[in-house]
């Protein structure tokens, strides 16, 4: 019965270990990571953390935003939210050291056709990522389920050039059914990525804040870390 117990205490010994590496390893050896969100605020909100850390790490890494924001404050016009949250943008962008491209597509209207799979196929050409990071497909937004699949799609008609996985914002209201196969322990980013989605003061940070943090904190116990963020891998198939 002891040697049962000695085995079994091993074994989640192991387990951990295990767990803790893939929270901190499965990064190493990308050289351009683009991270595509639907709105401003996406990028930061779903993988700040990550997105800091890749920097550290010496990586270049691109927040790419699929529209600009324009259905994102109350009482503004399309074009008044898009210049003021596409500036937001730019500014958590500085906050984390990364580079910021805006696409074309409208807040609340995003398409999927064939202009628009070319948009972005187009886009991560000229790129030439090694990951990709973007929306999990089963999402309550529309935007971020369209992203979601133009992102997809490109990835196939690229051959499956680069890495693809998916990232998790305000799980339970909008990311559903999300099973992570990734995690990185972002307990030193932390800090950081809250400065960087606070340049969008637009928004109703303090509530997105409360949220992510509490997401943050679980994918923490999960990998063993206080706050960690959470990914799934895209298997490629023909």
């Amino acid at each position: 019965m002891k040697t049962k117990i000695i085995l079994l205490t091993i074994g989640l010994f192991l387990l951990n270990a295990g767990t803790l590496q893939a929270a901190e390893r499965w990064l190493e050896g990308y050289n351009k990571v683009l991270v595509v969100g639907a709105h401003p605020d996406d990028p930061e909100t779903m993988c700040g953390g990550t997105m800091i850390k890749l920097r550290q790490m010496g990586v270049e890494v691109v927040s790419v935003y699929l529209t600009g924001g324009e259905a994102g404050i109350p009482g503004k016009s399309h074009e008044e939210s898009r210049a003021i949250r596409t500036a937001e943008a730019k500014k958590a962008c500085e906050a984390m050291g990364v580079r910021s491209i805006f696409l074309t597509q409208i807040d609340g209207n995003a398409e999927i056709n064939k202009a628009r799979y070319a948009e972005l196929e187009a886009l991560i050409e000229a790129e030439k990522p090694d990951l990709v990071i973007t929306h999990w497909p089963i999402d309550s937004h529309r935007d971020h389920r369209v992203c979601s699949i133009l992102v997809y799609d490109a990835w196939r008609q690229s051959r499956y050039s680069f890495d693809l996985y998916y990232g998790e914002v305000m799980t339970g209201m909008q990311t559903q059914t999300f099973a992570p196969t990734h995690w990185v322990n972002i307990t030193e980013q932390h800090e950081q990525k809250v400065k960087a989605y606070y340049c969008h003061k637009s928004q109703d940070m303090p509530a997105i804040q409360e949220w992510h943090d509490a997401m943050e904190i679980f994918r923490g116990m999960e990998c063993h870390t206080k706050y960690a963020e959470a990914f799934t891998k895209q298997v490629w198939t023909e």
